[in-house]
């Protein structure tokens, strides 16, 4: 079962097709094939912003 990687809550409603919201804290997240893609925090005015540099493990693209 998937879980919200800022507060680990199953509480996650679908919003779209592969996208979901925590309805405690307040993120958006992209999933793909069972994986989050993206995270993003819901602001005040509807839009939303990156939180994948705090969640998702990606390699730093400038070092190789």
């Amino acid at each position: 079962m998937l879980r919200c990687p800022n507060c680990n809550s199953h509480d996650l409603g679908k919003v779209g097709t592969n996208q979901y919201y925590c309805w405690h804290c307040f993120v958006e997240l992209s999933v793909t094939g069972g994986r989050i893609e993206a995270v993003y925090q819901v602001e005040e005015d509807g839009s939303l912003s990156s939180l994948n540099d705090l969640f998702l493990d990606r390699p730093n693209q400038a070092n190789p």
